[in-house]
């Protein structure tokens, strides 16, 4: 990398900057969760290298100003996994996945200076992510619903407000505020069922782009237009996509 940006390197290696690599970096994550979804291995291989030469391009662009390099990046996180892990490198005692997460979150307040148990949280996260994220760190000062039924019953609860906010006539702002809340509620009982929400939409979501493939090939192989054909129809294909692609 540091030849790629030296004089007789690159020319768009050496035009990039911090702020140009945003893009790429957010990418390649998601081009490596892909390969993770799909269980596609050699796939993953390769994408976790695209993730790493974000690393490596952003902490040379940062060597070259004087700030850090790729080596600083490296210590700094064994430093780091060293202190956060005291049950492992030092003489404290932890049996459960619990007391690491206690452990970890009393070493980080003694390095960083926190206002609140949110501090940390990244506003860029996807929207399910950060939910979850925030709930969970809520959670950990006792500011939680104790049951999964509980979650439900509030998710009753925002349900049946929104419905009353959509029997009103000109309030779309409360629908949208009521619809939040839902979505927020339901992020929370999948969290209390030991899931992650983001992970459930983006499977949700493949099975949906693979049912409608194969709604359409179904429609092609039938000369079904899909855009004329009325609701029952749509419906026929779909249920039998779903039976198609039950273990899917």
């Amino acid at each position: 990398m540091a030849r790629l940006r030296s004089e007789r390197g690159c020319p768009w290696d050496r035009e990039q900057t911090l702020e140009s690599l945003r893009s790429y970096l957010i990418e390649e994550t998601y081009e490596l969760l892909d390969a993770i979804d799909q269980k596609d291995r050699q796939a993953q291989c390769e994408e976790l290298g695209d993730v790493l030469l974000q690393i490596v391009f952003q902490s040379q662009i940062a060597a070259e100003e004087g700030w850090f390099d790729v080596y600083d990046v490296i210590h700094q996180l064994a430093e780091k996994l060293i202190r956060r892990h005291p049950h492992v490198f030092g003489t404290q005692k932890a049996e459960t996945s619990a007391d690491v997460i206690v452990t970890w979150e009393k070493q980080k307040k003694k390095e960083k200076s926190q206002n609140s148990v949110l501090d940390g949280v990244p506003r860029s996260l996807p929207a399910l992510l950060q939910t979850h994220r925030l709930s969970d760190r809520a959670a950990r000062v006792g500011f939680d619903w104790k049951k999964p039924e509980q979650v439900l019953e509030k998710m009753h609860e925002e349900f049946g407000e929104l419905q009353e906010a959509l029997g009103e006539k000109d309030a779309p702002e409360k629908a949208a505020w009521e619809l939040g809340d839902l979505l927020f509620a339901a992020t929370n009982l999948a969290r209390h069922l030991g899931l992650c929400a983001e992970d459930l939409l983006r499977e949700a979501n493949r099975r949906f782009s693979d049912r409608f493939r194969l709604v359409e090939s179904l429609a092609r192989e039938r000369q079904v237009d899909i855009k004329s054909a009325d609701l029952e129809t749509l419906e026929s294909l779909w249920q039998e996509a779903k039976s198609r692609l039950a273990d899917h």
